[in-house]
């Protein structure tokens, strides 16, 4: 893999963003890693790049001392998704996800390698709803996710407060849903319905947070993941 263009550590705020590389190809994913590099904490590798060479982009990355966070949302019986994690894990990835169904969350805690943090996705953040309804939706999975041994949950902002309430520190909590001060209003063609800003995220109970489009489609993609992390950091010291 070529040089990245920073090899510093991120900074504190900086290596709470996982930046979702969903784009069409390697090369343009590759391109944002390196770049990005030193600048966010993970990238993000889920099932438009998996399938046109995101499994090697990877692999090449977590050899170069990235985390990669292998977004594949498994879903499948158990055995299938036992093997699945197991393979998957030979990518060595520090996160992995499945749909927080008891017998796939188990699979996947069986076939895990050692360093493979397992998450379970509790409710899309394109759905909205009755936030009540989607709230103990979210807090129902989080309680099978944890008795099921996984690390984490996936989860929107909206959600993260209760679980953090609810969990303490057992669960790592992963934030879709991060949307920047500055981005426009949400549309009707927006895929992202519960959504909250970085530091909002952040002070409601958050360990990671999610950022695809507000990073890779902006003018700097650098001094976007800055202004991100510079908001985490502010909600980390207590900042309004």
């Amino acid at each position: 893999m070529t040089t990245p263009q920073s090899d510093a550590d991120p900074s504190a705020g900086a290596s709470r963003i996982i930046v979702a590389l969903d784009v069409p190809s390697v090369a343009e994913a590759e391109a944002a890693a390196m770049a990005l590099r030193g600048h966010v904490g993970v990238f993000k590798i889920g099932l438009q790049l998996i399938t046109v060479g995101g499994a090697e982009l990877a692999a090449r990355l977590a050899a170069d001392g990235a985390a990669v966070f292998l977004d594949l949302k498994f879903h499948d019986i158990g055995a299938t998704v036992e093997k699945a994690v197991r393979s998957a894990s030979t990518l060595k990835p520090a996160f992995l996800t499945v749909h927080a169904e008891p017998q796939v969350m188990e699979a996947a805690v069986q076939g895990r390698s050692a360093g493979v943090r397992v998450l379970a996705v509790t409710v899309l953040t394109s759905l909205g709803g009755d936030p009540t309804e989607i709230r103990d939706t979210a807090l129902r999975r989080a309680e099978a996710a944890a008795r099921a041994g996984c690390d984490g949950v996936v989860a929107s902002p909206l959600e993260a407060a209760d679980l953090r309430a609810r969990f303490g520190g057992d669960l790592l909590i992963v934030t879709p849903g991060v949307r920047p001060k500055t981005a426009a209003p949400l549309s009707a063609s927006d895929d992202q319905r519960r959504v909250a800003t970085p530091g909002d995220a952040i002070r409601a109970g958050a360990d990671y947070l999610v950022v695809g489009r507000p990073i890779l489609s902006a003018p700097s993609p650098v001094s976007a993941a800055q202004s991100i992390a510079q908001d985490i950091e502010d909600a980390l010291a207590g900042g309004a």
